[in-house]
């Protein structure tokens, strides 16, 4: 039998409890950081639930590296498991992608003995973040910083009137997002506006909310 065969269903060596325990702890603190990490760079954004998946993975990913080994056919096995697995959850921002697929690095890394590569690159990974946040590429900008997020029924003159509206009442907009609910018969625009103050805040949900058309305002502090 050729030696690459008989090496690929080979049993690797088993690591001790105290190897183990010792790599699962690594993963679990390199996931709090990534979670720590994507808080302070989200701020009033963060979603909650997220930093709780981003620790998970880092174990999970852990685990899965500490059960595959070297062991070639064991990995196969375990993504022909995974696979039948679907994932339906869609995430909004594509920052919170990079985070997920930085938890499952540190978490691999974690798995394979690998702790110097996850604890080096933390602070890379924060300076980028912090550096392409929104709110710190905005700071220079004057005024407070909302998301306003609108459901217009479709078919109404409302869309026009808002845009018209977002361009007296604030001192910055645009849009960040579109998307269609109620199979088609309602809109949700989703903008990013710079305001005075808070009582400007209460005036313009006003405005917005007595358009005919309008059916939910949303305005909250990005």
């Amino acid at each position: 039998m050729p030696e690459w065969l008989t090496n690929t269903f080979a049993s690797d060596t088993e690591l001790g409890l105290r190897a183990s325990l010792a790599r699962l702890t690594v993963a679990l603190v390199l996931g709090i950081a990534v979670a720590g990490i994507y808080r302070f760079t989200r701020g009033a954004r963060t979603q909650r639930p997220l930093l709780a998946t981003l620790v998970m993975l880092s174990v999970l990913l852990s685990i899965t590296t500490l059960v595959i080994g070297d062991n070639v056919a064991r990995a196969f096995s375990i993504v022909g498991a995974l696979s039948i697995v679907r994932f339906r959850t869609v995430v909004d921002d594509t920052r919170d992608t990079a985070f997920v697929i930085f938890a499952v690095a540190v978490g691999m890394a974690a798995g394979a003995g690998y702790f110097m590569i996850p604890f080096v690159s933390l602070p890379f990974v924060f300076l980028a973040a912090w550096m392409f946040d929104p709110r710190t590429t905005n700071r220079s900008s004057k005024g407070l910083a909302f998301e306003l997020t609108v459901k217009i029924a479709s078919g109404s003159v409302a869309e026009s009137t808002i845009v018209s509206v977002l361009a007296n009442a604030t001192k910055r907009c645009a849009l960040r997002g579109m998307s269609t609910m109620k199979s088609g018969a309602a809109f949700e625009r989703v903008y990013t506006v710079r305001l005075d103050n808070d009582a400007a805040s209460i005036k313009l949900v006003e405005m917005i909310n007595a358009i005919e058309g309008v059916q939910s305002v949303d305005l909250k502090r990005d």
